[in-house]
């Protein structure tokens, strides 16, 4: 029995180191950036847009990495991408915004590259959308409402289309709607589409005709644990799918990003922020 207190004193530090660890690997987790890569391959990709590099950025939710998010768009620059697309939720709803936020993003990534932007839930769900989208506009970033433009390199031409998010206004353009007006304006060109929900895809934005959609929301399942899509999806239902990476349904490719902050409480564990890097090649 005298022994005990003496083995008690022994675990003691043991534990505490520990905990420690264990709180050093969890704010690692959610600060330390990862840059990922995927080499996705078309047969309908013109040839100009061979190698084309784009930064895939999703769900800050009004994290900062470094002061005035130095770390990331320095992380970003050095990928030299050819375009960048954000797909949604800049803010955070359970925060609010802050003020400048919008402005410092918008400064910051199209210094890098041209920038493309759509809505996610939380703009909505916090409200001020039209300011919102007028501060990136003004900062240089094209938004894409419900709407799709060309992008040239190299001498070919691919169309973007952008949706906003189902939380926004009831009478907006539907994604069918939209794809209907891609065929009507731009033929049998090759498409892509930003589309916040990845969740969406399998059932929905798959079936539009896009080759390839972006997709983030689904912060890459919060947790990840080996041999699992995601253990945790934003809805709170268990190991969902169509969480990261690259994915494919009904002729159309999906391309999901972790994305990079947390909302509210959530954090992440074995899935670090990430700025994913997709290059497009020819077949």
């Amino acid at each position: 029995m005298a022994n005990h207190p003496r083995r008690r004193r022994r675990i003691l530090p043991v534990l505490m180191l520990l905990v420690l660890l264990a709180a050093l690997f969890l704010r690692w987790s959610n600060t330390a950036l990862q840059v990922t890569r995927f080499d996705p391959v078309f047969r309908r990709l013109p040839e100009g847009f061979e190698g084309c590099r784009i930064a895939v950025l999703s769900d800050l939710h009004g994290a900062s990495f470094g002061t005035d998010n130095e770390r990331l768009f320095a992380a970003v620059a050095a990928e030299e991408p050819d375009y960048i697309f954000y797909l949604g939720d800049l803010e955070d709803c359970f925060r609010g915004p802050a003020d400048g936020y919008p402005q410092q993003v918008a400064a910051g990534l199209t210094a890098i590259a041209p920038t493309y932007y759509i809505t996610g839930n939380h703009e909505w769900a916090i409200g001020g959308v039209p300011a919102l989208k007028e501060a990136l506009a003004a900062g240089g970033v094209t938004v894409l409402s419900n709407q799709a433009v060309e992008l040239e390199r190299n001498g070919g031409t691919v169309v973007l289309a952008g949706i906003d998010d189902p939380n926004g206004y009831a009478d907006q353009k539907t994604p069918e709607e939209l794809a209907a007006e891609v065929y009507a304006r731009y033929g049998d060109a090759f498409w892509m589409l930003l589309a916040h929900r990845n969740d969406r895809f399998p059932a929905r934005y798959s079936l539009l005709g896009a080759d390839l959609v972006f997709s983030g929301h689904g912060h890459g399942g919060v947790i990840r644990l080996p041999f699992t899509d995601g253990l945790l999806s934003t809805d709170r239902t268990l190991f969902p799918s169509y969480t990261a990476g690259l994915y494919e349904e009904n002729g159309s490719v999906l391309f999901v990003t972790r994305g990079l902050g947390n909302s509210g409480p959530t954090f992440r564990l074995f899935n670090r922020p990430e700025i994913a890097i997709v290059t497009l090649h020819k077949s």
